[in-house]
């Protein structure tokens, strides 16, 4: 792979190293393990002084030429190593030598490795002070004495380097590729190289160009299994050195299945084997459980034993498990080992799994289980292939089970699970109200038809029906977590969007949500979603990151699905609070995972990821996402329909079309109105008052000021802006930031701002304008008001939206058409706009207005 790799994370060592070789200084000891990075550290500070015209002078220690008397230095000075008088004469003559190409820096690269007669050379060149000396050792290696004086004698300081943190890992990943590093990728390749600069770039070169690590909408991600290149197959191997039978028998069962309790791995192996692997560094120990010292190094052996030997080992580990404490471990070996297959084993170990979340392993052990054709682990296959978006087969499974299961309560959870796999995996709602007709009619399961009937109702926006069950339904016994969480997601879905506080926090109780804890089943996504949204839409965002605390602690580092959906209830949560660079982060890298998946959370996560682009201001990356909304809708995500309109209300205001964004926001109002959802119609108007147009929103918002805080704040700020007032807008921003609504904020202020400036209230407009600029600062919102309030133009409203349309590339025609307006007012507004600005050509307007157009 042929790209750049800059130094990063080294900012302190690199600025220490420089200070080291500037004239008169003794120079330093750069130590660290292999592959961190030393040489390069030295060679980007020697790149001042290379500028200011010393002679650099590099020496290198290895093992092929320490046999050799001044080895190290040969073809660098005239001087032989076996001068007539002796080593002493020898080492004098490479000083004088040195001495005569001053001034000079002296480099000495492995300096572990140096012959006796070229480390006195090095350490007469520090005492004497002769240059500045920059000297590289391999941390944990012998080396000779007189090296070892320059830091232990404080000859010279030693600066020990440490492998790259996690962070700046990442940031390495990211300009190397330049584009954003989904997080997990880049803390998989980080956990993989333990920071190992070296190692690193080997492995993703070679994930690069096999295709298995690509841009997915931009981000980079992994998506597979490692694969070692030869190249870095030899780097490793040279690390782990030649092995005895033994040693290798600790490190490939160690490969195999770490970590492995210490007592089973000195039974199966020897305890003196172990030792000596530990000593050896291969192998490290964690109270009673050995692991490989280096991840890699399993990656080498795993690919380097054979097959049958594998699964051999595998199995002679498995018999040393207990399954009664974890059943998941010991399932995965004996799944891949030469013992005979174990389908209960497998299928306690796949509702494992399950419960954590793991659908891929979860679905691997199903199927190891299910083909017994036991209908209890047919239906958890079932369940697994389903979340993982691989609806046909599910429902292929599901149908026969149906129709030939003997038990009505087997018949009746086949049924269920249709229901929720042709509904939400396949988008199936008429076949999956046939399904769940079905499932009653069977007579068995009620609570649990029940529950899946409300959550059906809910998705499909039926709030009266949900409403009038859903609450009797959460006071009654329920039998299980799937139960209860049905119930909980359908309640809060409802009572999110019509403004029921009360009956949301009892939701979201019955479902077992808090701080610390959330279900142990897949649905639990969406029930926090749910819950995200009502404390979005009553004005309590920390409430929201409350409920998705746990939820994202359980799944940030699961592959799959699982992760994917943490992160989109995550990003719900920081739009909630209006922190939209921080959404924009979460939702982005979710949508990398998504938009090929073919998993219905991409729904959700197109229309929060567009909102939060377009609230940044990037139209060019919102825009895509805008169209698809047009194009394909999840007919399970009907009660959510306000928020798309919301999202195309922001697109259309990033773009600079605030009356057909205004617009939008009335439509999702009018939406939200008609299905009673007040909440939903609290925050349209909201946004309408934001995008500049408080006319029509006050009279409903008056209504709905009592609905949540929100609704009272959102009314408050509507009159505000009715009657131009700034002061109470200042105030109102105020407000929102108290509430934790930070782009509403920043809007208000920037409106004080505009208030006061046409005003003529040159004071009170640039307090307003600093307020807008800080909030915007800590939101990363750069909406039509903020950009109205940072950049203040002489200009109307309607010409300002005129002005931009046209900078960003708009004919006049399409102005007109965008606005609804004639193509001879279009002219007289950019007329007008261009006297008050000084501009006479269009392509003028973007510099002006401070808009980047590409």
């Amino acid at each position: 792979m042929e790209r750049s790799w800059p130094l990063v994370g080294r900012d302190g060592e690199l600025r220490a190293v420089a200070a080291a070789v500037r004239p008169g200084a003794a120079g330093v000891v750069v130590a660290g393990p292999a592959g961190v990075g030393k040489t390069r550290l030295v060679r980007e500070a020697l790149d001042l002084p290379a500028r200011r015209g010393a002679r650099v002078l590099w020496a290198h220690g290895s093992a092929a030429a320490r046999p050799l008397p001044l080895g190290a230095l040969a073809g660098l000075l005239d001087v032989p190593g076996d001068a007539p008088g002796g080593g002493a004469d020898a080492v004098a003559r490479a000083l004088e030598a040195l001495a005569r190409r001053r001034p000079l820096v002296l480099v000495v690269d492995d300096a572990h490795l140096l012959d006796e007669h070229s480390a006195l050379v090095l350490h007469r060149v520090v005492l004497r002070r002769l240059a500045p000396a920059l000297v590289t050792v391999r941390s944990g290696e012998a080396a000779p004495d007189v090296v070892t004086s320059l830091w232990k004698d404080e000859h010279l300081p030693r600066l020990d380097l440490g492998p790259l943190d996690t962070a700046a890992t990442t940031d390495l990943l990211a300009r190397v590729l330049g584009g954003p590093v989904e997080v997990a990728s880049a803390h998989r390749l980080w956990a993989l190289t333990r920071g190992s600069p070296l190692f690193l770039r080997h492995l993703l070169a070679g994930e690069v160009a096999a295709h298995r690590f690509t841009a997915a909408s931009g981000t980079w991600r992994w998506a597979d299994r490692p694969r070692i290149t030869p190249q870095l197959a030899d780097l490793l191997e040279r690390e782990i050195g030649a092995l005895t039978p033994g040693v290798r028998d600790v490190v490939d069962v160690v490969a195999l299945a770490e970590p492995v309790a210490l007592d089973a791995l000195d039974a199966l192996t020897s305890p003196a084997d172990v030792e000596e692997a530990e000593e050896r560094g291969l192998v490290r120990t964690d109270g009673a459980l050995a692991r490989l010292a280096h991840p890699l190094y399993g990656e080498v052996r795993r690919a380097a034993t054979g097959e049958l030997r594998a699964r051999r080992l595998r199995g002679r580990v498995a018999l040393t498990l207990d399954a009664a404490a974890d059943p998941v471990p010991r399932a995965v070996l004996v799944l891949d080992s030469d013992l005979p297959p174990d389908p209960a084993l497998f299928l306690r170990a796949a509702e494992a799994a399950t419960r954590l979340h793991d659908l891929p392993l979860a679905e691997r052990l199903a199927r190891a289980a299910a083909r017994t054709g036991e209908p209890a682990a047919l239906l958890v296959h079932a369940a697994a292939l389903s979340w993982l978006s691989r609806g046909e087969e599910a429902e292929a499974v599901l149908a026969d089970l149906a129709a030939r299961a003997p038990r009505a309560e087997v018949r009746a959870m086949a049924q269920l699970h249709r229901t929720g796999n042709l509904l939400w995996t396949m988008a199936r709602p008429a076949e999956a109200r046939r399904a769940l007709a079905a499932a009653g009619a069977t007579g068995a399961l009620p609570l649990h038809v029940a529950a899946m009937s409300l959550a059906v109702a809910a998705s499909l926006g039926e709030l009266d029906d949900v409403l009038a069950r859903g609450p009797r339904l959460l006071r009654e016994a329920l039998p299980d977590d799937l139960v209860r969480v049905l119930a909980a997601s359908a309640v809060s879905a409802a009572s999110a969007v019509t403004g029921r506080a009360e009956l949301l926090d009892e939701a979201a109780a019955v479902g077992g949500l808090d701080a610390e804890h959330v279900p142990a089943v897949v649905p639990a996504f969406g029930l926090v979603d749910s819950q995200v949204l009502g404390h979005r839409l009553a004005g309590s965002p920390q409430r929201a990151a409350e409920r998705v605390r746990a939820l994202r602690a359980a799944s940030a580092d699961l592959p799959g699905p699982a992760r994917w959906m943490g992160l989109v209830v995550a990003g719900h949560a920081a739009l909630a609070a209006g922190r939209v660079r921080d959404a924009v982060e979460l939702l982005r890298e979710a949508w990398a995972g998504l938009v090929d998946s073919g998993h219905e959370f991409r729904f959700r996560c197109r229309t929060l990821l567009a909102t939060a682009l377009a609230q940044a201001g990037d139209v060019e990356r919102a825009a895509p996402l805008l169209a698809d909304l047009g194009a394909q809708q999840h007919p399970a995500y009907r009660v959510y329909a306000p928020d798309d309109l919301l999202a195309r209300a922001w697109g259309a205001a990033a773009e600079g079309a605030t009356t057909e964004a205004a617009a939008h926001a009335a439509a999702a109002a009018g939406l939200a109105r008609a299905a009673g959802a007040d909440a939903y119609e609290v925050l349209a108007h909201q946004t309408a008052v934001q995008l500049g147009d408080a006319g029509a929103a006050l009279p409903r918002l008056a209504a709905l000021a009592a609905v949540s805080a929100r609704a009272s704040q959102a009314h408050a700020h509507a009159r505000a802006w009715a009657e131009r007032d700034g002061a109470a807008l200042q105030r109102t921003a105020v407000a929102w930031e108290h509430l934790g609504d930070l782009v509403a904020a920043g809007d208000a202020a920037a409106q004080a701002a505009d208030v006061h400036h046409r005003s003529g209230r040159r004071g009170p407009a640039l307090t307003a304008a600093a307020l807008a600029e800080a909030l915007a600062a800590r939101s990363g919102a750069r909406t039509p008001a903020l950009a109205s309030a940072l950049r203040p133009l002489p200009l109307t409203a309607r010409e300002r939206e005129v002005v931009v349309l046209a900078a960003r590339g708009l004919s006049n025609r399409a102005v007109a058409e965008r606005l609804t307006v004639s193509v001879r007012t279009v002219e007289g507004h950019l007329y007008r706009a261009g006297h008050k600005l000084g501009v006479s050509e269009r392509s003028a307007l973007a510099g002006v207005l401070g808009l980047r157009v590409e």
